[in-house]
């Protein structure tokens, strides 16, 4: 596994605006939509390329597009919705798909309830779209699947994460192609193993609580 940490002060800046229990909805869901954007710049530093022709206005050159398979983006339902507008933005022609996965509160193991992927993963770089990597179970579950569809390489982007997530990852995956995007390491999980300092629930925050 890889781990990238990007060291930029706006990403630094946003983070402390999002960690803050009085910032409002609105705000929050711009800014992690802006975060997503940042980290996803660093995220796709290795994205498939191949050379093209093209002419501008004053003479022909060689360019470059993105190769096929296009990228895949696969956000984890609930919370992870709330960073695909940021992705997109930057990777407007890569595909979408859809794993929602729950996290029962006393096991804290993941369960998946929705998966809308395409048939064929081979070659696809994917990335896996999930605000908080505590335990790391629901990143290691929808990587495990897109693996069993095809997938070769896979990148998880998180706005932040655990010690003990991402020790969990490296250990699952020491054989994989994994790299995890992050926008800061916290300190570690509390008993309720959410990450401290952290910024609450995300998917709450997002979209309010549900019932």
């Amino acid at each position: 596994m890889r781990l990238i940490t990007p060291e930029h002060p706006l990403i630094k800046h946003k983070l402390t605006i999002l960690r803050d229990e009085n910032t409002p909805q609105p705000v929050f869901r711009q800014l992690v939509e802006e975060l997503m954007t940042l980290l996803a710049y660093e995220g796709t530093r290795d994205v498939a390329v191949e050379s093209v022709p093209v002419t501008t206005p004053v003479a022909s050159t060689t360019g470059v597009r993105l190769s096929e398979p296009l990228p895949l983006v696969v956000p984890i339902l609930r919370a992870g919705l709330g960073m695909l507008e940021g992705m997109t933005r930057l990777l407007p022609t890569a595909e979408v798909g859809f794993l929602g996965m729950v996290r029962d509160e006393q096991t804290l193991q993941p369960t998946t309830y929705a998966k809308r992927l395409p048939e064929e993963l081979s070659d696809r770089l994917c990335f896996v779209l999930d605000p908080m990597l505590a335990t790391g179970g629901s990143i290691i579950g929808a990587i495990d699947y897109l693996f069993e569809r095809g997938a070769q390489r896979v990148t998880a982007i998180c706005i932040l994460a655990a010690p003990q997530g991402l020790e969990a990852v490296r250990e699952h995956f020491a054989d994989r192609d994994v790299t995890v995007v992050v926008g800061a390491v916290d300190e570690g999980l509390n008993d309720r193993s959410y990450i401290v300092p952290g910024l609450g629930d995300a998917g709450d925050r997002l979209y309010g609580t549900i019932d």
